[in-house]
């Protein structure tokens, strides 16, 4: 590759400002909907605002992005551009913990039930590692078939345990369905530091993951480091997704439509699919929880279901309009 193309090839810088100043446009105006509205003039002397609202707005902005780059990483260390990030059972794993924790009620405790989410998403994907790992090497294709396989047994269990346990059953399924409802400081301020490091790391190794898209043996030809690479972006990606998801619960179709829509706008080079997928998964996570909480007021929808709806018909459109390079 040409130094030309090769500049030519990174985030257009404009395009990235476009989009920070639209989210940061979008959460403004976000901050004045809800089951109470606020003028401009009164927001900032809101305890309504500082306790709840600024937490749900920036809660919504750090999922989007987290799912959105990491479902970039997997499609491309996978080489699957229909992978998400709960294909490795993270969502499956937290909805389990999440489930356990309801049953036993701790919905009071502080972090009690995201916190059995955390500790159950990050089991779960150790035991798919182990399973998948042979040596030094991590087999993607194992890896894949086993989070399948286990997403399916657990998802049996968490039925069964809904059915033994029916007057619970609203309260597992509204999380499982992903809500920003609860969202907190304390959420924040766990989630945060864990998204900037690992989207950081995800950044960094745009240029490996091209390589990777190419296959393990042509990236090892080229100076890649393949199971190292794979092996790092696989542990950030996952304690992402496994910190999201165990605090607002499963948001579904965001981590596969967001990455693959902007490789179909603006080609597949990870150094402009991972920035720019930030971005926009933060603005659509951000834009559906705003009509959930919004549509039906004061009654509130549950996000996940709100990004399949919204997503599902602007990615077939996208899918259309673009037909031609398949």
């Amino acid at each position: 590759m040409s130094h030309k193309s090769y500049k030519s090839s990174r985030a257009n810088p404009w395009v990235v400002a476009g989009l920070a100043l639209l989210l940061v446009a979008a959460m403004g105006a976000s901050c004045l909907f809800g089951a109470v509205d606020f003028a401009w003039d009164e927001i900032l002397h809101s305890p309504i605002f500082w306790r709840l609202r600024l937490p749900r707005v920036l809660m919504s902005v750090l999922v989007g992005a987290v799912l959105s780059v990491c479902g970039a990483a997997y499609q491309s260390v996978f080489r699957n551009p229909l992978t998400d990030p709960y294909v490795l059972g993270v969502s499956s794993g937290a909805s389990l913990g999440a489930a356990v924790a309801i049953l036993l009620g701790l919905e009071a405790w502080l972090w009690g039930v995201g916190g059995m989410a955390l500790a159950a998403a990050l089991l779960t994907v150790l035991f798919i590692y182990r399973i998948a790992s042979i040596g030094n090497r991590m087999h993607t294709t194992t890896l894949l078939l086993t989070g399948v396989c286990l997403t399916l047994l657990i998802s049996a269990l968490i039925s069964f345990l809904m059915v033994l346990n029916q007057e619970k059953m609203d309260s597992i399924i509204f999380w499982t369905m992903g809500s920003f409802g609860s969202a907190s400081w304390t959420d924040v301020a766990v989630l945060a530091p864990v998204a900037l490091v690992g989207i950081g790391v995800v950044l960094w190794h745009a240029r490996d993951l091209n390589l990777l898209l190419a296959g393990s043996e042509a990236a090892q030809s080229m100076g890649v480091e393949v199971e190292r690479v794979k092996r790092v972006l696989l542990l950030f990606t996952t304690l992402m997704v496994a910190f999201a998801v165990s605090s607002c619960g499963v948001i579904g179709f965001v981590g596969l439509i967001v990455p693959h829509a902007v490789r179909l706008v603006a080609g597949p080079d990870n150094r402009r699919v991972v920035p720019y997928s930030m971005l926009c998964g933060a603005l659509f996570v951000l834009v559906c929880d705003t009509l959930a909480r919004t549509v039906l007021r004061p009654s509130e929808l549950p996000v996940g279901s709100l990004t399949s709806i919204v997503g599902a018909p602007l990615f077939i459109y996208l899918l259309y309009k673009n037909k031609k390079s398949y």
